[in-house]
């Protein structure tokens, strides 16, 4: 990954707009045409400071989520839950009462499409999962802004819950999995936005390292994975095209983004029906 050119010890994955050269948090000018880096924003006039728009400051948000996955982790092992992974969902009344599965959801417990998101089978489940939230979540939180970062996390966690239940009825199904491919897919989104190739910044590999994982070990969420990806690619591209190109409000595209959530609610409901009855 490229370093910041006036602060080499620092990753980004973000360039200046005008000169391509990449650019930090801290170095980062929100101009009308993207990001400028220190230079190239003195040339101008009437530009914004990042950090008035919530884009550019630490990835505070992101910190928070860690935390949240780590204390719920904790809690679950006090109720029984494995550290190996080894119990299963079952071996923790926390795993068991918040794990998605389209029983659970027939019966009401909707609850479950967001709570699965923080619960973790195991500390090797758990630390993959938050090493890549604490990866992608200081990349894009500070380049997007936290209001923007939190919808297309929840958004890809929601579809995530959505795409297990889809393909995997029989199963009971936890883990930030879906968030993080979804982050992936819209960290993908916003490079290309902003002129940076994918491959180039090594996040393109990373993710098809990712689903090859998740499509040639057994036990892996290939529904979740898939459901979150897409998700937080189309969120991503909700905010680029609608507020970016289009100029539309963040308001009217925060919303657009948003509703791809409700979707996501609405149809894990639906494929669940029948489903405490025995017919999937």
């Amino acid at each position: 990954m490229a370093t910041c050119y006036r602060h080499p010890d620092r990753e980004t994955g973000v360039s200046c707009s005008n000169c391509g050269r990449p650019i930090c948090p801290d170095c980062m000018t929100a101009t009308p045409v993207g990001m400028r880096c220190p230079d190239c924003a003195r040339d101008r006039t009437k530009v914004v400071r990042a950090g008035a728009a919530g884009i550019g400051e630490p990835p505070v948000l992101t910190y928070i989520l860690i935390g949240i996955n780590v204390a719920i982790a904790l809690g679950a092992m006090l109720s029984g839950a494995s550290a190996t992974g080894g119990g299963g969902i079952g071996g923790s009344s926390l795993l068991a009462d918040g794990a998605v599965s389209r029983f659970a959801i027939d019966q009401g417990e909707y609850w479950r499409l967001v709570t699965s998101g923080f619960l973790h089978t195991g500390l090797l489940h758990l630390m993959f999962n938050m090493l890549a939230l604490y990866i992608l979540g200081s990349m894009l939180e500070p380049a997007i802004g936290r209001v923007k970062f939190a919808v297309i996390y929840f958004v890809s966690l929601l579809a995530g819950s959505f795409g297990a239940l889809l393909l995997a009825p029989d199963a009971a199904t936890a883990g930030a999995s879906g968030a993080v491919f979804g982050l992936m897919g819209a960290a993908v989104i916003v490079m290309r936005d902003r002129g940076i190739n994918p491959l180039e910044s090594g996040i393109a590999l990373w993710l098809g390292l990712n689903l090859l994982i998740t499509f040639t070990i057994p036990g892996i969420s290939i529904g979740g994975h898939l459901g979150g990806l897409v998700a937080g690619a189309l969120a991503a591209l909700v905010f680029t095209e609608i507020a970016g190109r289009l100029r539309a409000p963040d308001s009217l595209a925060t919303l657009l983004a948003g509703a791809i959530g409700v979707v996501a609610i609405a149809a894990a409901i639906a494929v669940s029906q029948g489903a405490s009855s025995g017919f999937f």
